[in-house]
């Protein structure tokens, strides 16, 4: 592979303008290369016209003053090979910006060598001085971190009480370590560190980010423990532990009922919750240390690279003193962070690993997720067995005649319906592996959008095996509970078929939350995670992920209105007769509005929180959406309750005015489009997809998608070909093909946001915050 290609695979994609643009320095080499080519074959066409006379006379005369040439050549030789010369601008900061003086400037076609150093010193210095930045943050960051350290050190001593007699006085104990951990502690080996890791320079507050290794380890071996003087507790007085935020709709609802603050207690519970905070902010601050080395690395290799191929184009000799200011400048010459990294590692490691240093590692340097050929094996054999079992099914259909068989009715009011459920989750799942494998085509960096933790995202293989092997299972129970006509002998179906769907939904929740490492753990109780915050709005902070899972859900009301079926007709109706009085249930036609209604109602209250919290008018806006959303699904269920000319024409009006609306929402703030001063007009200025085309077909296929669900408002219930429930299916099919077309664009306009703030790490809070008492 280029390398050109391996820069732009290897960039953080956040960071992407902070790189050395290498494709436009290219470019300009490209165009110097053209200019000599084109003069080199001039010349050569002048050459050929000039007489071999005057050639040989001009080699004679070379010959005859060849030797006056001789005294001055390793004089003139220096000067000859000085192609560029650079320069600090500014004259206080010697590793400020740099400026690239070309001493070759009276040379024919020079105006292109002039352009290429004014572009190489322009991303030079971007480059610089985004590394400058960016290690400036990570330093005062650390430098946060090794006081919370201290903080945390002091708060061990105090809550585990290490031996001393009086922790809150200056006097010493004769033998520190007679105290032993409670059972409780040795089971959670982070809460507090074993007696013989908790080393002197712990006790002492030494700096964690300043120490020295070796000074360390010979204070800790020359020096005898013994009266030795502990961290100073006092500091505790003057720190506050944060209160983080409710994690639990218990502890929300507890805040909202009692608005005074707790007063602040020292106890296990609350060190635990420090550590870990601790902990994920240290893992962070790694991760944000690998990321600068990385960007260093590849923009030093990526400038060393680029002056090659000019020497190599121009035939001159500029890239040895270019690279010899790259090598002074702060970026080449820095060490700041691989120091930084040993030091975090260091006390990473001792304070959080219990001085394990594969465990400690293995924490901030996660195994990188490798493609398995099992995946790729497994997905070809359940997708082939999928097709072959559609095959199978329509073969059966045309065989026994079903689609004129006088069970039909009965079966697609009965058992389509439990089987359409299945159908919807496994369009969805596709549609998801389509967006994945579109997110890593276009770079868009969802696993940080939606917060996975590194390494355990499902790549879009993984999701289309599990609905490959979904639809597989469906299908076979479809096909196992294919009869249309009941036993005429009983009178009824078989009750092992007809229990066939429930079984498999059984089946299907079971491995949902099956506990056991099987079947991409980690993913399926985030998933559930996700639900349950999404389901307990607003008991919950909003995240992005909480809100994206929010909008799924509302795509699946059918889906809902399924699991309703399912209890109405397993408990209420009689399955071994194919046979149900739902639809003549007063409670059934209730919840089957309620149903409808719920997932909006949550991204309701979701935007109702995010309105408090950030104060932010846009999301009363959004709300305004869901509730235009909800006041016409109610208008429409009650139109097909209530038939008249009224309600008909508030479900019709409320629909369109509820569909324009969300439209419109989903160009403008989801998508970001419709920017009519845009550098790509009605578009917006950064664009992810080469084809602007793409977008305009996507907003097309979005308003006609949109108003696809409004057949049920007109009272188109039924085609010539289609029953009713057929008809349902595929505009709800309609509307999870238009949700993942969303998903889509949703998440590039979020990449593109963090891309312009240069947002590619979390902000994690700290557990502790210091204050003077005269502040």
């Amino acid at each position: 592979m280029k390398f050109g290609k391996e820069f732009v695979l290897q960039m953080v994609a956040e960071w992407e303008e902070a790189y050395m643009n290498y494709e436009s320095l290219k470019s300009i080499l490209k165009e110097i290369s053209k200019y000599k080519a084109q003069n080199q074959s001039t010349a050569r066409r002048a050459s050929t016209s000039t007489s071999k006379g005057s050639l040989r006379r001009r080699l004679t005369l070379y010959r005859a003053y060849s030797g006056l040439n001789d005294n001055h050549r390793e004089s003139s030789k220096k000067n000859e090979d000085e192609v560029i010369l650079i320069q600090s601008v500014e004259g206080e900061d010697s590793k400020g910006f740099y400026q690239t003086m070309f001493l070759r400037a009276s040379d024919d076609g020079a105006e292109k060598d002039l352009e290429f150093f004014k572009k190489l010193d322009f991303e030079f210095n971007k480059v610089n001085a985004f590394y400058k930045k960016m290690v400036k943050k990570v330093v005062d960051e650390a430098e946060e971190l090794s006081k919370q350290i201290n903080y945390l050190i002091a708060f061990r001593i105090k809550v585990e009480k290490i031996g001393f007699t009086n922790l809150d006085s200056n006097e010493t104990s004769s033998n520190p370590f007679t105290h032993h951990l409670d059972e409780d502690d040795a089971k959670h080996g982070h809460s507090s560190l074993p007696m013989d890791m908790i080393h002197k320079d712990e006790m002492s507050n030494v700096n964690p980010f300043t120490e020295d290794r070796n000074h360390v380890a010979q204070t800790n071996s020359k020096t005898s423990l013994e009266g030795f003087r502990p961290a100073p507790l006092e500091v505790l007085d003057h720190v506050k532990i944060n209160v983080s935020p409710p994690e639990t709709p218990l502890s929300t609802i507890k805040g909202l009922l009692t608005n005074a603050k707790s007063d602040q207690t020292y106890n296990k519970k609350e060190l635990r919750k420090a550590e870990e905070q601790l902990s994920t902010a240290f893992t962070e601050l790694y991760r944000k240390l690998r990321l600068l080395k990385q960007y260093s690395f590849l923009n030093l290799l990526a400038f060393t690279k680029i002056m090659k191929k000019y020497d190599k184009v121009s035939s001159r000799n500029a890239s040895k003193a270019y690279r010899k200011m790259v090598d002074s400048s702060y970026i080449g010459s820095s060490d700041e962070v691989s120091r930084l990294m040993d030091r975090v590692e260091h006390a990473f490691i001792k304070h959080f690993a219990n001085g394990n240093h594969r465990k400690g590692m293995s924490t901030l340097r996660p195994t990188a997720k490798k493609e398995r050929h099992r995946t790729t094996f497994l997905l070809g054999v359940f997708t082939g067995c999928a097709i072959a079992l559609i095959a199978a099914l329509i073969i059966l259909i045309h065989a026994r005649n079903i689609l004129y068989s006088e069970g039909r009715t009965r079966y697609m009011d009965n058992i389509f319906p439990l089987y359409s459920l299945f159908g919807y989750i496994v369009c969805h799942m596709i549609m998801y592996s389509v967006n994945t494998y579109l997110w890593r085509l276009f770079r868009i960096n969802y696993p940080f959008i939606f917060g996975f933790k590194e390494g355990t995202e499902l790549a879009y293989r993984e999701v289309f095996l599990l609905s490959s092997g979904l639809a597989v299972l469906s299908l076979v129970a479809v096909l196992s509970n294919l009869d249309m006509e009941m036993d005429q002998r009983t009178k009824s179906f078989s009750a092992l078929t007809e229990l066939v769907p429930l079984g498999l939904i059984i089946f299907l929740l079971a491995i949902t939350f099956c506990p056991f490492n099987i079947i991409y753990k980690s993913s399926r109780f985030f998933l559930i995670r996700c639900v349950f915050h999404t389901i307990c709005a607003p008991l919950y902070k909003v995240h992005f992920t909480d809100s994206f899972m929010a909008d799924q859900l509302t795509t699946q009301v059918q889906s809902f209105r399924c699991l309703e079926f399912y209890v109405c007709y397993y408990l209420w109706g009689d399955f071994l007769t194919r046979s149900n009085k739902c639809n003549d249930s007063s409670i059934y036609k209730t919840f089957y509005l309620i149903v409808a209604i719920i997932p909006y109602w949550i991204r309701l209250l979701q935007c109702g929180r995010r309105l408090l919290e950030d104060g932010n008018k846009t999301q009363g806006l959004n709300g305004l959406k869901y509730i235009s959303t909800i006041v016409a699904v109610a208008l429409r269920s009650s139109s097909e309750s209530y038939n008249g000319v009224v309600w008909k024409v508030l479900a019709v009006s409320s629909s369109i005015i509820a569909t324009v609306y969300n439209t419109y929402w989903d160009f403008v703030m989801d998508w970001g489009l419709l920017v009519r001063n845009s550098r790509n007009p009605w578009l917006r200025d950064k664009l992810l997809v080469p084809y602007k085309g793409v977008y305009f077909v996507a907003m097309a296929v979005n308003v006609i998608l949109r108003f696809a669900w409004m057949q049920s408002v007109l009272g188109i219930k039924d085609a010539p070909f289609l029953h009713k429930t057929a008809l349902t299916a595929i505009v709800t099919c309609l509307e999870i093909l238009r949700r993942g077309i969303w998903n889509f664009f949703r998440l590039e306009n979020e990449h593109l946001s963090n891309v312009g703030k240069y947002r590619a790490f979390n902000s994690i809070a700290l557990p502790f915050n210091y204050h003077d008492d005269d502040d």
